[in-house]
């Protein structure tokens, strides 16, 4: 798959701090139960890597991703895990080598209309906006539409249940990137039934 089928698969993709590593199947089995099956594991704990190595092994319908790609050799560590996407705050040259030679499709971020045409000068097309609401929000994204008709975005950063459906009206959004759906609350008393809740609830946002 390339980042415009992951793209569609569903309306949001949940953006995942996992800090404890038991958590991983059971947080992935409530997202896909809910209608969500593509997750985004942040390299921002030191059991990302290993969380998504068990979701990949337990949970054969989620599309596990890494998120917080900033070094080429985060790619290598997430190649090895299982990632199946990947995902940067931003891009540089090194990160643009990085993904060519990596196994699976990158999803970089940008923010202004420089970082755009460089992304697509690199060869890619689906984009993540980050962070969206600092960017200007929907602003932003219809200023972005005509200049850039062929790309097509995934706004991160700042997006909640409540706003998510103006920014998935744009015709230059594919889906939205959102830290909601596994709050700390419910992850921390694992309240399974809760986080598939607000999945379901989410992914009825493309009906």
């Amino acid at each position: 798959m390339d980042i415009r089928d992951i793209f569609a698969l569903a309306p949001v993709i949940p953006v995942l701090i996992i800090e404890r590593l038991a958590d991983a199947v059971p947080l992935a089995r409530a997202l896909c139960a809910g209608g969500l099956p593509v997750l985004e594991v942040t390299m921002r704990t030191p059991v990302a890597l290993d969380a998504i190595r068990a979701m990949r092994d337990a949970v054969p319908e989620a599309v596990v991703g890494v998120g917080t790609l900033t070094r080429p050799a985060d790619f290598a560590a997430a190649e090895a895990a299982g990632a199946q996407f990947g995902v940067s705050p931003g891009l540089t040259p090194e990160l643009v080598a990085a993904a060519h030679q990596a196994t699976f499709p990158l999803l970089p971020g940008v923010m202004t209309p420089s970082e755009v045409i460089a992304a697509r000068l690199a060869g890619f097309s689906a984009l993540k906006l980050f962070p969206a609401s600092q960017a200007g929000g929907l602003g932003m994204l219809k200023a972005l539409a005509s200049p850039f008709g062929d790309v097509l975005f995934c706004p991160t950063g700042g997006i909640s249940y409540e706003t998510a459906p103006e920014f998935l009206a744009l015709p230059n959004v594919a889906c939205v990137g959102g830290s909601w759906l596994a709050p700390a609350k419910l992850l921390n008393a694992g309240d399974w039934a809760g986080i598939e809740a607000l999945a379901r609830q989410a992914a009825a946002l493309r009906l």
